[in-house]
């Protein structure tokens, strides 16, 4: 079974997933960075490989994509970062980004490296569901990777049950249409789509992202999901000379776990 199933299997609410950049701050932090989190308490991870026109992130992710890229990581590159990936982690770990480098890289080729890696699903905002559906959902399943949609406060009921067919790890569920940073702010239209997706009782899990910046925020967004996901709070806080002495401090605040610094 897929980690990622695993997980809500045994979890069922409070899931912290984390995002952060591969090669952010440095070229070579993906792999320390994801122990790093393990060890301080996070139960699944989001890796993202850098793009050059990420238009749906917010200025602090779109500046570590750059930074990222600028300093050479490429898909490649990642996936050579991480074969040693399965050694260190055994949280579900998951690849988003957008499919122009997906499609450069070959679908299948691209599947098959990430099942290669223990990579467990992927996110990829901008791949039209009719063409996963048609064209790739075969070699996602082929290679046990989970396809993960997104749902956004205009999606129709019809295209979230569709969603939900299609899906077998979880659907991300985002707290606005805006750009990754935005606050997250539970006012009553969004409580309504909140509630509105939770009475659905899809089948698979829901995670709610974008916004998300500190416990008060995680918490409100578990009143409706299964958990929450948490990318630019977190990116911001590797901003500081020593990456896993950022993870540890910032994931104080969720889960209490202090990462030891012997």
């Amino acid at each position: 079974m897929n980690r990622i199933n695993q997980l809500f299997e045994k979890k069922k609410n409070n899931v912290l997933s984390i995002y952060y950049t591969a090669g952010y701050p440095g070229l070579g932090d993906t792999v320390s960075i994801a122990e790093a989190l393990e060890k301080s308490g996070a139960d699944m991870l989001e890796i993202g490989f850098p793009y050059s026109d990420p238009v749906a992130d917010g200025p602090v992710i779109q500046a570590s994509s750059k930074l990222a890229l600028d300093s050479g990581m490429t898909l490649d590159l990642l996936f050579k970062q991480l074969k040693e990936l399965r050694n260190k982690v055994t949280v579900p770990v998951l690849l988003m980004g957008y499919v122009n480098p997906v499609l450069q890289y070959g679908v299948e080729n691209f599947c098959k490296a990430c099942a290669e890696a223990g990579v467990d699903g992927c996110i990829v905002p901008d791949l039209p569901m009719y063409e996963y559906e048609e064209l790739y959902q075969d070699v996602f399943l082929k290679y046990d990777i989970c396809n993960v949609f997104l749902v956004t406060p205009q999606t129709s009921e019809e295209r979230i049950r569709k969603i939900d067919g299609l899906s077998k790890g979880f659907i991300y569920l985002l707290s606005s249409s805006a750009t990754t940073g935005q606050n997250l702010q539970v006012s009553d239209t969004t409580s309504a789509y909140f509630s509105r997706i939770k009475a659905m009782e899809l089948k698979n899990p829901t995670m709610i992202g974008f916004g998300i910046s500190s416990k008060e925020t995680f918490d409100k967004a578990c009143q409706y999901a299964n958990g929450g996901i948490i990318g630019t709070a977190f990116v911001k806080s590797l901003q500081s000379p020593n990456p896993a002495e950022g993870v540890s401090s910032f994931m104080e605040e969720f889960t209490g776990t202090v990462l030891s610094q012997s």
